[in-house]
């Protein structure tokens, strides 16, 4: 992958090329008071000067002096909406003039969507949701129909929060597959580079330069600090894939008495998949829409199973939900849920920790 320089002049260039081939960008940018996607019209929408500050139950933005556009490490987003919506419907059922009763499936046809801006953690995960969704025998089309249609233009990450681990997890701060094009953000603008045949294809539509010894350096030093600074660490792969067997440990008691079984940590994590289905009935009764919506294994109605929910508490929801990310996964995808982001982390109403909650059980 032969490494090029793209300006911040020239940015614009690219968001213009996308939509000139049909695509509609989405980048990330600052709304109510968080970074997230939404649509883009230019490079000035990007969070420029703009940084993050994360700790255990805290999220806040900072404006500084410097005019970077990528210095920050996370928004409670990701890529997960984009994919795998929130709440949509899958089929309905309807009734024609005989009373006779017919279904429709609701495959989404979506528009190309170009997403700048992803990071490497980020793009882990989706590597986990395609296993997820399209690895089996039953593929999910509704998700397919979107990752289809997915452009990813990944950022190396410069500025890991507090709360990253994604040294740990071995998922960042560099960006080495499932991109489309890479950048890395330097003062006057970006290493580039592609890792697909479309990537490729925008590279020779852009007025590039060569990438200097010095543009190189530069962004080596950056990642090597982005590394430095986390110091964070994970219980080993033999550990982990044994925390089903501390089922009795004291700590989830611990726990317990501190989570609120919001399901704040499910919501933005990367990898979460669950989901509740329910028909939702026309109020004139000519048809009825069949809905997929995210939930969470920290509901007491997620474990409902013929009149007896499995896990009424507190304690065994949480347990569930840090063993299946942490060591039953290893069994269904041959890896952790976990890609270190640390969101978790940040947007715990309370501050639970899941790294120190793991280094306690796993002890």
């Amino acid at each position: 992958m032969q490494k090029k320089f793209l300006t911040k002049t020239l940015f614009n260039n690219l968001i213009q090329l996308l939509k000139d081939q049909g695509y509609d960008v989405v980048g990330p940018q600052v709304k109510d008071d968080a970074i997230i996607y939404a649509e883009m019209e230019g490079a000035e929408q990007f969070p420029i000067g703009v940084k993050d500050d994360q700790t255990p139950g805290s999220y806040s933005l900072l404006k500084t002096e410097n005019s970077t556009w990528f210095s920050w490490a996370n928004g409670p987003q990701a890529l997960k909406p984009l994919v795998f919506t929130p709440k949509e419907v899958l089929w309905s059922a309807t009734k024609d003039d005989q009373s006779q009763i017919q279904f429709v499936e609701n495959i989404p046809d979506p528009k190309p969507l170009a997403v700048i801006g992803v990071r490497a953690c980020d793009i882990s995960a989706l590597a986990i949701h395609d296993k997820h969704f399209l690895g089996s025998d039953f593929q999910d089309p509704y998700y397919q129909s979107r990752r289809e249609n997915l452009l990813l233009i990944a950022v190396n990450c410069s500025s890991p929060a507090k709360t990253c681990f994604c040294v740990a997890t071995d998922t960042g701060p560099e960006a080495k597959s499932g991109y489309d094009l890479v950048l890395t953000e330097l003062e006057k603008g970006f290493l580039i580079s592609s890792g697909t045949v479309r990537g490729d294809e925008l590279l020779q539509h852009l007025s590039l330069e060569a990438a200097t010894e010095e543009n190189l350096s530069l962004a080596k030093q950056q990642l090597d600090h982005a590394r430095e600074v986390q110091n964070r660490i994970i219980p080993e792969v033999k550990s982990l894939k044994n925390l089903s067997q501390q089922l009795e440990h004291k700590q989830w008691d611990e726990i317990a008495k501190r989570c609120l079984s919001c399901g704040n940590c499910t919501a933005v994590c990367p990898t979460c998949f669950c989901h509740s289905e329910m028909d939702k009935a026309a109020l004139d009764g000519s048809g009825s829409d069949h809905v997929r919506m995210w939930d969470s294994c920290f509901n007491q109605q997620h474990s409902y199973i013929h009149g007896i929910i499995i896990r009424a508490e507190t304690k065994t929801r949480y347990r569930q939900w840090l063993t299946h990310k942490f060591s039953t996964w290893f069994a269904q995808y041959g890896q952790s849920g976990c890609v270190g982001c640390g969101r978790c982390i940040s947007w715990c109403p309370v501050g639970i920790d899941v790294i120190e909650e793991l280094a306690v059980i796993c002890e």
